[in-house]
């Protein structure tokens, strides 16, 4: 008897050891048990220990933790044809285990599959100018989407990124066509509206200096001191008629008045040279 009690008590100590294992599980605070007994669910326990009955009752864990998924390039069509790859990255947490276990399968491939879909069918509803400037726009209607479908999940879709947009080598050289044309543009809208600017300035300078002789002349004088200052050699200054029409007037005059002592007429640079 004693024989067998040296070989059974062993045994039994490595088995209650096992069992004790079996029963024991801790959890850590960001873990939450789901545990069932003979497979009907029964209750969502943890953090901490938690006591099982070996045997009869199992425990699935699940991390309550942030987790990120990135979402593989997608091959995109836009609204207007335009075909793209584009990938993103996908935040979620577990806010209720007893659905994230029971509702679906396997939660994890489920959201990433989901997630591939919604962005297909999202990014297919816009144009191509859309997707590049309105990225923020897009990526909070992919996570409300997902969001909504992922509730019964026990799922909580918290952002979605939109990472790259990868376009082929025609459009990026089509964009870079198009942006080059639109700098243009501008740029000549821009010239056309200072030499507008300009024209009227001068209409409004010509304005005031035409209703002002003395204005006009002090001009005059000014841009001779500033020529005179660089040390020209050779000046070619046009004189305005309104200065110049007196002074022909008055030699026209002269040359028209006959002398007093009845010489003859100075003659003027108008008549014809006299014969030989």
């Amino acid at each position: 008897m004693s024989i067998i009690s040296v070989y059974i008590a062993p045994f039994a100590v490595i088995v209650a050891f096992f069992i004790l294992i079996a029963a024991i599980k801790i959890l850590r605070q960001y873990e939450r048990a789901v545990v069932f007994t003979l497979g009907r669910f029964q209750a969502v326990k943890g953090p901490g220990l938690v006591l099982l009955i070996p045997f009869i009752q199992e425990m699935v864990r699940v991390d309550l933790r942030i987790q990120v998924i990135e979402i593989p390039s997608q091959d995109v069509i836009s609204r207007d044809n335009v075909s793209m790859k584009v990938d993103a990255v996908l935040y979620f947490k577990v806010v209720d285990p007893e659905r994230a276990i029971i509702q679906v399968q396997d939660y994890l491939p489920a959201t990433n599959m989901l997630a591939q879909t919604t962005l297909r069918a999202v990014l297919g509803q816009h144009e191509l100018d859309e997707m590049l400037s309105e990225r923020k726009k897009l990526s909070t209607d992919v996570q409300s989407i997902l969001d909504s479908q992922t509730e019964t999940w026990g799922i909580k879709v918290s952002n979605v990124e939109i990472r790259t947009v990868e376009l082929t080598e025609n459009m990026v050289r089509a964009i870079a066509k198009q942006a080059e044309a639109e700098r243009d543009r501008r740029a000549k809208i821009i010239h056309a509206e200072a030499e507008f600017q300009a024209s009227q300035t001068l209409v409004n300078a010509a304005t005031i200096l035409s209703s002002i002789p003395a204005a006009m002349q002090l001009r005059y004088l000014q841009t001779l001191t500033e020529i005179g200052a660089e040390q020209n050699s050779t000046i070619v200054f046009p004189m305005p008629i309104d200065i110049v029409k007196p002074f022909l007037e008055l030699l026209e005059k002269t040359s028209k008045t006959p002398r007093a002592n009845g010489s003859a007429r100075i003659p003027s640079a108008h008549d014809a040279p006299a014969a030989v």
